[in-house]
């Protein structure tokens, strides 16, 4: 499937180490003769299992695996009995978005820009105008009536509009990405490091994508 881009011109404004497991030592001594017993037991602590988990690259991004991660505090039990399985956790609503977030971070990261976090604000406004675009059929970063991009973010609430992505045609978050990082303008935005906040918005009818970043 064909994709489309335009992007919008900027303004101007460990394993943990292994836990030492110290090995129960029992000393003792016995009088046979004397018909004396004494005994000396230096116990060690309960071995502790510690690990650590992937910083998360935003707040709303989903886990790195199927499986909960343990809580770092959490020290091994001390009973026989298994533990119960923790329930896997939900699918994040708006995941496509969050993904496209955690790819953003990846190729900054790469640059040495620091991790752009996400603004429910920006979300708002990327979200209305990908619904926009597949609602009335167009694909620019000005509306019908000549609403422009950082007109549209500041009506969301969002103070300081700095560049605008679209992409149209592709179905997931790394296509979408790849569209838009094999284009100078968008890339350009994708990896300015002055840019703090993102958010993201996807219409799946017509696949209408929507990056807006603020400062």
């Amino acid at each position: 499937m064909g994709g489309a881009l335009a992007a919008g011109g900027y303004l101007t404004l460990d394993r943990s180490a292994e836990a030492d497991a110290l090995a129960g030592q029992q000393r003792v001594t016995e009088d046979l003769s004397a018909f004396r017993a004494a005994q000396q037991t230096t116990a060690s602590a309960p071995p502790v299992t510690t690990s650590t988990t992937p910083p998360p690259s935003s707040s709303t991004a989903p886990p790195s695996s199927s499986e909960a991660a343990p809580e770092s505090s959490s020290s091994a039990p001390t009973s026989s009995a298994k533990p119960k399985e923790t329930p896997k956790a939900k699918p994040v609503d708006g995941s496509r978005g969050a993904q496209v977030v955690a790819l953003v971070n990846q190729e900054r990261a790469k640059a040495g820009c620091g991790a752009v976090g996400i603004d429910d604000r920006l979300v708002k406004s990327a979200q209305a105008h990908s619904d926009d675009m597949s609602a009335r059929n167009y694909f620019s970063h000005t509306t019908p009536e000549g609403v422009t991009f950082d007109q549209r973010i500041k009506k969301a609430g969002y103070p300081k509009p700095g560049a605008e992505n679209i992409a149209k045609g592709s179905t997931t978050a790394e296509q979408t990405m790849t569209m838009w990082m094999n284009s100078e303008g968008h890339r350009r935005n994708i990896l300015n490091c002055d840019l703090t906040k993102l958010g993201v918005g996807v219409a799946t009818d017509g696949w209408y994508w929507t990056q807006n970043f603020g400062y």
